[in-house]
C-alpha cells in the first residue's frame, strides 16, 4: 500500500528505541515492542487499527519509532496487547513516498494484503517425551493441508481437520509428516510455494497456536513434523503489501532491499530472489528457519529448490551468497539442536551432488539428506508398458544410490506433489491411463511401494498413495477419503510394509541398515533380488525379491546368506490386499547348500507377476 498523504501522528514526543530484543512485535509486561528493518526510510511509525474493522485503511493511532542508526527502527508501545492489528507507515528518505507495510516478521496476519496481528503465544506444550526417530527409522508422509482433509462448503482443509487424521497416520506406520509450505500466501488455495510472509501461518489454515497444537498432537502420537520452506524466492503474488520495495528503495524497478536488484533476482517463478548478500536478509531467513524449529517445535525443514539458492536458473550458475546461507543455516541448526533433540534438514535439489550433504567443515552445505533421483529410475521401469524393455540394471542403480557413503542421506519415493502434477500423474494412472484401478495398475504401483519401503534411504509416501488415489494433484481438489474403504486392502499393504520397515516384529532389522547387495539382476527374466542387513544374522538379514514381468515362477532360485528356514514376511500378491490378486507363493523356504548369486546357499521361490516378496529368519 502506497500513499502520498501525510496523516497526523498521535505521538508528539521524541521517539526512544526499544530495549526489548527481537524483530517484529514482541509483547512484554507493559505493552509491545516493535522493531523493523527499513534502511532507506527517514521516518517509521506503527499504525494501529481497530480489531473490529479489519478492512479499515485509516489507522486509529500512529506511534513513531526511533532510528537505531543501523537501518533498524524500534520503539515500545505501552498498553498495546496481543491481538492488536498494525502496519508500518514508512517514509522513504529520498522521495518522501509514504508506504503502509505489513511486518515481514509478523507471526500472524489477517491476510496477505491485510494487517499484521500482534502475537504472543502462551501455548502449553506437552511433548517433552517426544524424540525424533533416528533417520534410518523414518517413514515420511508428504501432505498438503489444504487438500489432505478438507472442510465443508468448499473451503481448504485446515490444521484442525488435519489433526483428526493423525491417529490414522500413526496406525498406518508413519512416524514423520512433511508438510507442504504453510506460510501466508496469496488467496486461500495454493501449493504454498508463493510465500508472502514466511513467519505467518497461512490464514486459511489457522493461527500460530493452531500450528503449535498440530505439532504437539502429532508428537504425542509419536509423529515428527518436517516443514517445507521456500527461500529461493518470495511470492511473486501479494508482495506489494510487504517485502516488495519495502522502504521505497529499489534499483531499476527491481524489488528493493529484500531482493537482488539485478538479473540475479530472476527465478523460474518470478524476479523475486532474496538478496543473500545482505546480512539483514540472511538474518531474516536464518531467523525464519530457527522460528519453525525452535518456537514451533518442528523436527526438520525441507528446503525447496536449493539449486536456486546456491545457483541461478536451476543451478546453471553459482551463487556463493546462497551457498553460504545454506551453510550458515545448517551450522546454526546443528549448534542449537543437538541429539536427542536433533533436527533433519532436507534439500530438494535434483543435481544429486554429494557436497550438499557433506558436513560444512569439509566444504559441504551440511544438509542431512536430499530428495534423490531414485524416483525417475524406478518410475520409468514401473510405467514402461512392455516387460521386455524393463531394465533391471536401472533398478539396481536406484537401490545402490547414496550420498557420501550414507544411504540415509537420501529420500526415496515414487510419488510426491511435483510428480503427480505439472503434466505428471499418479503411478497407477500412468501405468493404466484408462483404468488406474485395474489389476496391472494395482500390481505395478504396489511393486513400487515395496521398493521404496525396502530400499536403503529414507522412504516417503505421498498423500492418498496408500488408498490408490487416481487424480493428479490440484490445490483445490481434496483427497477422496471414501477410497480408503474401497481400497482397504491396498492400505493394509502399505501398513504392512511400513511396519516391516520399522522392524515392528523384530525380524526385519536389516531394512533399517546401511547395507545392500543386489545379488540378482536378471534382465532376461526381469527379476531383481537384494540382501539387506544392518549387522547380519537371524532377525536382521532380509531378502527382497521383485518380479517385473507378467510371469509366474514356481521356483525361481535365489541366493541366501544363511541356512535354515526363511519365512515370508510379505507377499504383495496376497489376495487380502485385493480380491483379484492370486495369492500365489509366499511360502516358507529352506536354505540349501547350493551356491547361487555369489552366496553359499539358495532356495527356490514361487513368485507371482509384478510382485514383491520379503523374507527373513
Amino acid at each position: 500500500m502506497v500513499s502520498t498523504t501525510q496523516p497526523t501522528s498521535n505521538f508528539t514526543e521524541t521517539p526512544v528505541s526499544s530495549k526489548q530484543p527481537g524483530m517484529g512485535s514482541t509483547v512484554y509486561d507493559r505493552g509491545t515492542a516493535f522493531r523493523v528493518w527499513a534502511p532507506f526510510a527517514n521516518k517509521v511509525h506503527v499504525a494501529l487499527y481497530e480489531r473490529e474493522n479489519q478492512d479499515n485503511t485509516q489507522p486509529q493511532k500512529l506511534i513513531e519509532l526511533a532510528s537505531e542508526n543501523n537501518g533498524y527502527w524500534s520503539g515500545d508501545a505501552e498498553g498495546i496487547k496481543q491481538g492488536q492489528l498494525y502496519r508500518y507507515r514508512i517514509v522513504n528518505r529520498d522521495s518522501e513516498q509514504v508506504l503502509w507495510k505489513i511486518d515481514p516478521y509478523a507471526k500472524d496476519v489477517t491476510s496477505s494484503v491485510g494487517k499484521g496481528i500482534v502475537s504472543r503465544s502462551d501455548f502449553e506444550w506437552t511433548d517433552d517425551n517426544f524424540q525424533m526417530p533416528d533417520f534410518n527409522s523414518l517413514i515420511i508422509y508428504e501432505l498438503h493441508l489444504g487438500t489432505f482433509n478438507d472442510t465443508p462448503h468448499g473451503e481448504p482443509g485446515d490444521l484442525t481437520k488435519a489433526i483428526e487424521r493423525l491417529p490414522y497416520l500413526r496406525d498406518l506406520g508413519i512416524n514423520c509428516i512433511n508438510l507442504m509450505p504453510t506460510s501466508e500466501f496469496a488467496a486461500n488455495f495454493s501449493w504454498g510455494y508463493n510465500t508472502a510472509f514466511p513467519f505467518a501461518l497461512e490464514s486459511a489454515y489457522g493461527h500460530l497456536d493452531d500450528f503449535k497444537n498440530f505439532v504437539n498432537t502429532a508428537h504425542n502420537y509419536g509423529v515428527g513434523i518436517i516443514l517445507d520452506c521456500v527461500y529461493n524466492h518470495f511470492g511473486p503474488s501479494d508482495l506489494q503489501d510487504g517485502l516488495w520495495r519495502f522502504d521505497g528503495w529499489s534499483l531499476d524497478n527491481w524489488g528493493g532491499v529484500y531482493f537482488y536488484n539485478d538479473g540475479r533476482a530472476i527465478t523460474p517463478w518470478g524476479n523475486t530472489k532474496p538478496d543473500y548478500g545482505r546480512p539483514e536478509v540472511r538474518q531474516f531467513l536464518r531467523d525464519n528457519a530457527m522460528f519453525w524449529l525452535g518456537e514451533c517445535h518442528c523436527d526438520g525443514l525441507r528446503i525447496d529448490s536449493t539449486c536456486n539458492i546456491w545457483g541461478f536458473d536451476n543451478g546453471k550458475g553459482w551463487n556463493n551468497d546462497g551457498f553460504n546461507l545454506l551453510r550458515w543455516i545448517s551450522d546454526e541448526i546443528n549448534y542449537f539442536f543437538k541429539y536427542p533433540r536433533h533436527k533433519i534438514l532436507i534439500a530438494e535439489d535434483w543435481h544429486n551432488d554429494g557436497w550438499l550433504t557433506k558436513p560444512t567443515p569439509e566444504g559441504g552445505a551440511g544438509m542431512s539428506a536430499e530428495w534423490h533421483w531414485f524416483i525417475h529410475k524406478v518410475r520409468h521401469e514401473l510405467e514402461n508398458p512392455l516387460d521386455e524393455y524393463r531394465n533391471m540394471n536401472e533398478i539396481a542403480s536406484a537401490l545402490y544410490g547414496r550420498f557420501n557413503g550414507d544411504a540415509f542421506k537420501r529420500v526415496v519415493y515414487t510419488e510426491s506433489h511435483d510428480e503427480t502434477a505439472n503434466g505428471k500423474t499418479r503411478v497407477n494412472r500412468q501405468i493404466d491411463p484408462n483404468n488406474p484401478e485395474s489389476w496391472v495398475a494395482k500390481k505395478r504401483s504396489t511393486l513400487g511401494a515395496a521398493i521404496v519401503l525396502t530400499a536403503p534411504g529414507i522412504p516417503m509416501i505421498w498423500q492418498g498413495q496408500e488408498f490408490l488415489e487416481v487424480d493428479h494433484f490440484r490445490d483445490d481438489d481434496p483427497l477422496d477419503w471414501n477410497r480408503l474403504q474401497r481400497f482397504a486392502g491396498i492400505h493394509d499393504l502399505y501398513q504392512r510394509l511400513c511396519l516391516l520397515r520399522r522392524n515392528w516384529d523384530n525380524n526385519t532389522r536389516g531394512l533399517r541398515g546401511q547395507h545392500i547387495n543386489c545379488h540378482v539382476v536378471d534382465n532376461l527374466n526381469k527379476v531383481t533380488a537384494y540382501h539387506r542387513w544392518d549387522r547380519g544374522g537371524a532377525g536382521d538379514d532380509v531378502i527382497v525379491i521383485l518380479n517385473f514381468s507378467n510371469r509366474y515362477w514356481d521356483s525361481y532360485r535365489v541366493g541366501l546368506p544363511r541356512l535354515g528356514t526363511w519365512w515370508c514376511r510379505f507377499s504383495s500378491d496376497w489376495n487380502g490386499y485385493s480380491g483379484d490378486f492370486s495369492n500365489f507363493g509366499g511360502h516358507a523356504v529352506s536354505g540349501e547348500f547350493s551356491p547361487k548369486d555369489g552366496m553359499a546357499y539358495s532356495a527356490g521361490f514361487a513368485i507371482a507377476p509384478y510382485s514383491a516378496l520379503i523374507y527373513s529368519q
